[in-house]
């Protein structure tokens, strides 16, 4: 919301940094220290999903020729009708612009990113012209790494904040919207960054949409820096980052499991108002070699991965996608496919939500986006 594998890979592929994870996972790949300064984070409880027994996979058809297959395994029937929503907002990273297409059904699409440098400047600002064609609106998303990075981009007496305002208000021109994505805000910045949010309100006016990416809550914090209360009132659109729930530093389980997603959700609709409202889901699935290591997969390059370890059944963990096997360490995986994501859907669907999007564009289960449709 960061390729190639061949027997005897996982110990270059799973302590590499670089392969297919690049920019795979939500934009931090793990919660801050609790003890920091930094915003409070949720602990990570064992939701039920955890202790249930993982449903028995599909039996392997004998007469499939794997290497002509496109996929590695065979996945659930999906029935019913396509899930619809009001919006649909996707993430689409510059370099990437071609897993964009105006055939999805996508009626936000955001162009990730303008990131502030390590001189308190908003360097490289994507150039809107690629998506000339596109129907829909388009939002700059406005990044910031580093704590002290972004402690001094939000200081109100300091020059740096006042020209990152003026980029801002600058590149606003050419977008519909913009979105702040400021993920690392230390615990004493929490006013700043309010202030800031409000100022870039006032810079781009009423007439351009201000979003902004948060992490998932399932209660209400104490002292929380990203208190949707306080947040909401302020922008148009808050995107609730409901994956990560398993990070590279944490035991395996799903990225975002259905119970997990559901009380994220519960809370959501029942703290935001329903037009602000906009629920993230994951394109991308995680894996743990030893239980120790996680990196973040795009689908196609997961489905690859099973492929080559002549790994052709999954079961389910709540219908999100489970699978593992033993080379020169033990690997265990979990994913999205088109299945989960349908079933992630609709219960957003049925719990009241409105809008949706997706971390991000070009990691998806292509046989997904059928399922999926613009509310008329």
């Amino acid at each position: 919301m960061k390729k190639n594998i061949r027997t005897g890979f996982a110990l270059a592929l799973f302590f590499a940094a670089g392969i297919a994870p690049l920019y795979a996972g939500g934009r931090k790949d793990k919660p801050a220290d609790a003890n920091d300064t930094a915003a409070p984070v949720e602990t990570v409880e064992a939701s039920p999903e955890d202790n249930m027994p993982e449903e028995e996979p599909l039996p392997v058809p004998q007469d499939i020729d794997w290497s002509k297959s496109r996929l590695s395994y065979v996945p659930p029937k999906i029935e019913g009708e396509p899930v619809a929503f009001k919006e649909v907002w996707g993430y689409v990273m510059t370099d990437r612009e071609s897993a964009f297409s105006n055939d999805m059904p996508i009626t936000d699409l955001c162009y990730f990113s303008a990131d502030v440098n390590s001189y308190g400047e908003l360097s490289f600002i994507p150039n809107p012209a690629r998506f000339s064609s596109y129907k829909g609106r388009l939002h700059l998303v406005i990044t910031c790494s580093g704590r002290a990075l972004t402690h001094f981009s939000m200081d109100p007496a300091g020059k740096e904040r006042r020209g990152i305002l003026d980029a801002i208000a600058a590149a606003a021109k050419k977008y519909d919207g913009i979105q702040v994505d400021y993920e690392t805000i230390g615990g004493r910045d929490a006013e700043n960054f309010l202030l800031f949010l409000k100022a870039i309100r006032e810079r781009i006016g009423p007439n351009k949409i201000l979003s902004v990416a948060l992490p998932a809550r399932t209660r209400t914090l104490r002292d929380d820096i990203f208190d949707y209360n306080k947040i909401a009132p302020i922008v148009d659109r808050i995107i609730v980052m409901a994956y990560d729930e398993h990070w590279s530093g944490s035991r395996p389980g799903p990225v975002a499991s259905m119970d997990w997603c559901r009380r994220v959700a519960e809370y959501c609709v029942k703290t935001l108002p329903r037009e602000k409202l906009v629920m993230g889901l994951p394109f991308y699935g995680r894996s743990w070699q030893n239980n120790s290591y996680g990196s973040a997969w795009i689908y196609t390059s997961m489905n690859r991965v099973m492929k080559e370890q002549d790994v052709h059944s999954v079961s389910r963990t709540g219908s999100v996608a489970h699978f593992s096997f033993d080379t020169k360490v033990h690997v265990e995986a979990y994913f999205d496919d088109a299945y989960s994501l349908v079933v992630r859907s609709r219960m957003y669907k049925d719990m009241g939500v409105a809008n949706v999007g997706f971390w991000r564009i070009g990691q998806e289960d292509v046989d997904y986006w059928p399922w999926l449709k613009i509310e008329k």
